[in-house]
Parts: structure tokens; C-alpha cells; sequence
């Protein structure tokens, strides 16, 4: 008994640390809202959608998902080899999509549809080294109980963000105040977190070629499975934005792309901090026990405490509360998020505890799961297009496909952690 609530207090200790930062992050972009609804226009936040969609599509490949493998040895010498390979993929790649997009620049464009990311798209392959690299130093930083230091990179890459979209925006520069933020503050961010590994004397001493050749292999799941299925889920979340913006408008994906950045601010400010811990504890206690299900069960019930009562508040609310905050200008958008609020709590209490899939290498049965998600979420656009269903009944759907769906997930996630799945 007396172990079961050591485990709590530490975890909660740990997960409080992390909110503390967390809370302030999140609270700039919440603050600054309603100035940058009211200095960029729907059409502004579509473009913005638009090159955040191809960021987050990429993002997931940088490192071919070797950050995960970070928190999985018990050696510290093999965590900072998967750090180094990953930092390798991360910057190879980089370099390659750079190429790709100074030969492909127009053909790229044109399949995008819209003129005005042609230039940005030259920013792409930095800012997606910047996300590689962050992905890498949050991993390592959390294996060290770096919780502290974590938050503070997360509150200090707010504060960029906040300040530069709020001056640039106010020079009425357009889409590129919101764009530059986003770049800038991927690359404070990293300058925190980056001298906590630097200081380490085994990192000068870590660069060997036949031990990093040799844990590419070791943990080659992560490349052959959870890569491809990591990338089918960003495909079934930002794909979607690009095809509403293709098939319905670029406005109509400004009103749908602040309806998640609002909505999906408690998964950034308690689910993900909740998710990372839970990641940590769970790692070592199934080297010591083989399952987690206390753990389990216990990380689900707070997800699930924490998120009714405020999902709930906001189902009642949100309609005026988006007038309220953001103009007259965005009704639309407060529509929008009273439809899609029921999915955003499931998919809040579900993501924090998918890491199961990489801490017992169930990457099979994930990669399975995100392509029925991904296909369906396709084929649902697809024939609310051809059938030119409103998009809000569009939403209805989409909505409902995708709870069932994250329910089902959470079903096998708790066999899995308590060793039933096989």
C-alpha cells in the first residue's frame, strides 16, 4: 500500500512540475487570442494552417522516431548513442527536403493551391530540424527527470511565439507574423534544453559509429513500425486540414484551425505533461514488474477527472465564449467547437497514454489501428465532397468516427499494460 502511494506522490509531484511551466505556456496563447484574431484575418490562420499541416506531416519523419527508443535502456551511454543517431537522421533529411523543395518549388505550390506558400516553403526543412532536434532533447530530458527544465523550455518558446505573432501582426505584415513566431520559438527552445546534454561528458565521448550503427538495428521497430504509424496518425489529422481547405476553402479551414489550436490547449497543458510522466514510470516499472496496470489505471482515472468537468463546461459554453474572446467574426468558429468538444475529450484522455504501444513494442497493433483512422477519415471528406455535405455535418461525422475509433484504442492500450494483449 505504502508503495502504491509513494508511486502517486512522485508521479504527481513530477506532473505538477511540468504543469507549473505548462500553465504559463499555454496561458500566453490564450492571453494573446484575441488580439491576433483581431490583427489576422480567418484567411491569415487558413495559410498558417496550411503550412503547420505540412510541418506536422514532416515532423514525425525527422527522426524516424528513434527519440522514443531514448527513454528505453537501462545504460545511459546507449541513450545518448540513440540521441546522436537520431540527431544524424534528423539533419540528413533536413538537407534532402531542402533540396527537394529548391528543385520542386512550383510543382509543390501548385498541388498546394495557393500561391502565397510558395516562399514559406523554403522555411520548411529549417523548421523542421528545429522540431526534430526539440523532439530529441525533450526525450532525453525527460529520461533525466529533467522536468524543471522541460517546462521552462516550454514556457520560454511561448513567450517568442506570443511576442513576435502579436509585433509582427501588428505591423500588418499578414501570415508571416504567425509564421515567424512558430520558427522562432522552436529555436529558443531547443538553446534551453540543448546545455543539458552538452554539459555531459559521456555526450563528447558517445560518437561511435559501429555502437550507433549498432542500436539502429537494436531498435529498428521504431523506423519499420511506429514511423509509419506515427505518420498516418498526423496524416489523419492534418491531411484532413488540407483537404478541407482544397475541397470546402481556406477560410472555412481558419475558422476549423482555431477551433483546435483553442481546443487543443488542455491536451498541451495537462495531457501532455500527465503523458510524459506516465512515460518515464511506466518505462521503469515494466522493467521491474513486466505490466502497469496500476499505473495505468491510475493515469486514467486523473485524465478522465481533470478532463469531463472541463470539456463539459465548455460544450455549454463555447458559443459565446468564442464571440466573447475573439469578435463577432468568429460565430463560425464557436459552431464548429460545440461539434468536435466530445471527440477533443476522448482524444485527451486517449493520446497521454498511447505511449504504451512503444513501451511494450505493440507498434504492429498500432500501425494497424492509424490506418483504419486514416482511411476512414478520408473516405468520410471524400464523400461529404462528392455528395457536397455541409461542413458541419461533415464535422458531425468525422467526430463521431474518430471517438470510436480513440475508444477502441484505449481498450487494447489496457490490455496491452496489463500483459492480456498479445
Amino acid at each position: 500500500m505504502f508503495k502504491s502511494i509513494a508511486l502517486r506522490s512522485e508521479f504527481s509531484k513530477n506532473v505538477l512540475t511540468l504543469m507549473s511551466g505548462t500553465v504559463i505556456a499555454q496561458a500566453i496563447p490564450i492571453a494573446i487570442a484575441p488580439i491576433l484574431t483581431r490583427i489576422y484575418t480567418p484567411d491569415d490562420f487558413g495559410l498558417f494552417a496550411v503550412f503547420f499541416a505540412i510541418l506536422s506531416i514532416f515532423s514525425v519523419v525527422m527522426n524516424l522516431r528513434y527519440e522514443n527508443a531514448i527513454m528505453l535502456p537501462k545504460n545511459e551511454k546507449d541513450a545518448l548513442i540513440i540521441f546522436i543517431l537520431g540527431f544524424l537522421i534528423n539533419t540528413t533529411i533536413s538537407l534532402i527536403l531542402f533540396v527537394i523543395v529548391l528543385f520542386f518549388n512550383r510543382p509543390i505550390t501548385e498541388l498546394l493551391g495557393d500561391e502565397r506558400i510558395s516562399f514559406w516553403l523554403y522555411f520548411i526543412p529549417l523548421t523542421l530540424f528545429f522540431v526534430g532536434l526539440f523532439n530529441l532533447l525533450r526525450l532525453f530530458n525527460n529520461r533525466q527527470k529533467n522536468y524543471r527544465d522541460i517546462a521552462q523550455a516550454m514556457v520560454l518558446k511561448s513567450v517568442v511565439m506570443g511576442v513576435a505573432q502579436v509585433a509582427i501582426g501588428v505591423l500588418k505584415a499578414g501570415v508571416v507574423g504567425l509564421i515567424s513566431g512558430q520558427i522562432l520559438s522552436q529555436f529558443f527552445a531547443n538553446l534551453r534544453l540543448f546545455k543539458n546534454i552538452y554539459r555531459r561528458e559521456q555526450f563528447k565521448k558517445s560518437f561511435n559509429l559501429v555502437k550507433i550503427i549498432a542500436m539502429a538495428k537494436r531498435y529498428r521497430q521504431f523506423p519499420l513500425f511506429s514511423l509509419p504509424s506515427a505518420l498516418i496518425n498526423v496524416l489523419a489529422n492534418h491531411l484532413t486540414n488540407l483537404l478541407i481547405s482544397s475541397l470546402f476553402s481556406v477560410v472555412t479551414l481558419g475558422f476549423y484551425s482555431l477551433v483546435q489550436r483553442m481546443l487543443g490547449i488542455p491536451s498541451a497543458l495537462i495531457g501532455q505533461s500527465i503523458g510524459q510522466v506516465f512515460y518515464e514510470e511506466g518505462v521503469r516499472i515494466k522493467h521491474q514488474q513486466g505490466e502497469i496496470s496500476e499505473l495505468f489505471n491510475h493515469t486514467l482515472k486523473k485524465l478522465v477527472f481533470i478532463g469531463f468537468p472541463l470539456f463539459f463546461t465548455l460544450f455549454w459554453s463555447v458559443k459565446p465564449l468564442f464571440i466573447l474572446i475573439f469578435g463577432e467574426d468568429w460565430a463560425v468558429a464557436g459552431e464548429y467547437a460545440q461539434i468536435v468538444i466530445p471527440m477533443f475529450f476522448i482524444r485527451f484522455v486517449v493520446t497521454a497514454l498511447s505511449i504504451v504501444y512503444d513501451m511494450f513494442g505493440a507498434l504492429r497493433v498500432e500501425l494497424l489501428w492509424q490506418i483504419v483512422l486514416l482511411s476512414g477519415s478520408i473516405l468520410l471528406i471524400v464523400l461529404s465532397s462528392s455528395f457536397e455535405v455541409e461542413f458541419k455535418d461533415f464535422l458531425i461525422s468525422l467526430s463521431i468516427f474518430i471517438s470510436i475509433m480513440q475508444l477502441i484504442s484505449l481498450y487494447i492500450l489496457k490490455k496491452i499494460s496489463s500483459g492480456e494483449f498479445k
